[in-house]
């Protein structure tokens, strides 16, 4: 098992991740340079150690943990000092991004000198409740599945690079599409005069529907600002130069989502606003 292992970025995913590390006895090295003040605390209590991008490079295992429109500007950002380190980490992509972003940061990180493994995160951050499963893929996943060790849950997969993106896109896609869904049709129903009528019939006919509007709205609308760059992936996987992937329906389908969880993540009270009688919790004033 890796004794010492580098995570970018301290979020709320990467530092609940360092936590059950460092409480399995490894140690977890990250950079705090220009990070916030809520990075930089989250990072104290997951007993993470600051260390400036030389010293990182000397860990074994470097995870990439950011939202997917920050991966490939990070991978690049570290190349330089991948390709300067005596011996340069194993560099694991966790982050939710197409495969063809993917191939693009396998491509720099290789052009770097250092090893590759794709890997996607599916479920919450680990607590003392839940732990969320990781996939890889990829000729060095032993490293990551070492960490089970370590109180994570990690999986490889035998599809090869690119199958754990392509899982955790398509995960993502169902679970999050279907909420983007039925957030729309509650917005339309609110603003035609349909949404009490709308909601008696799902409680009805379709009880699962309600149970992922009172459930899982709520629990979307703080997050909607990280989720609309996750659904451009999607579109994006969906619209690959590979042909099984290529769908454009799909692409457009999953851009209007994005649109749609941009649009809350900016904090559209009129649109919360709408949905908020037609739920038995609500979420805005938790924002």
């Amino acid at each position: 098992m890796p004794t010492t292992v580098a995570l970018l970025a301290p979020g709320a995913m990467g530092a609940a991740i360092a936590r059950r590390l460092t409480d399995h006895g490894v140690e977890v090295i990250t950079s705090l340079v220009g990070r916030s003040d809520a990075s930089v605390t989250r990072a104290r209590d997951a007993g993470m150690r600051d260390v400036d991008l030389d010293e990182l490079m000397r860990a074994s295992l470097l995870l990439s943990v950011v939202p997917p429109a920050e991966a490939e500007a990070l991978a690049v950002s570290l190349a330089p000092h991948l390709a300067s380190a005596p011996t340069p980490p194993v560099y694991c992509d966790l982050n939710a991004v197409s495969t063809a972003t993917l191939s693009r940061i396998e491509h720099v990180i290789r052009g770097a000198g250092a090893e590759f493994v794709d890997g996607g995160i599916i479920g919450p951050p680990p607590s003392a409740e839940k732990t969320p499963r990781i996939y890889v893929a990829g000729e060095h996943s032993d490293l990551m599945t070492a960490l089970n060790d370590a109180g994570l849950d990690v999986r490889a997969l035998a599809g090869g690079c690119g199958s754990a993106s392509a899982l955790k896109l398509c995960f993502a896609g169902i679970n999050k599409g279907m909420t983007a869904l039925t957030t729309m049709m509650l917005i339309a129903a609110a603003r035609s005069g349909a949404g009490s009528a709308l909601r008696d019939e799902l409680t009805e006919r379709l009880p699962e529907v309600v149970t992922r509007i009172d459930e899982g709205i709520p629990d979307m609308l703080p997050k909607a600002w990280r989720w609309h760059p996750e659904m451009r992936e999607i579109a994006d996987f969906l619209d690959d130069s590979d042909p099984l992937n290529h769908n454009p329906a799909g692409r457009s389908t999953f851009e209007g989502f994005a649109a749609l969880y941009e649009q809350l993540g900016d904090a559209d009270d009129e649109l919360e606003r709408l949905i908020a009688p037609l739920m038995t919790q609500t979420g805005p004033q938790d924002r």
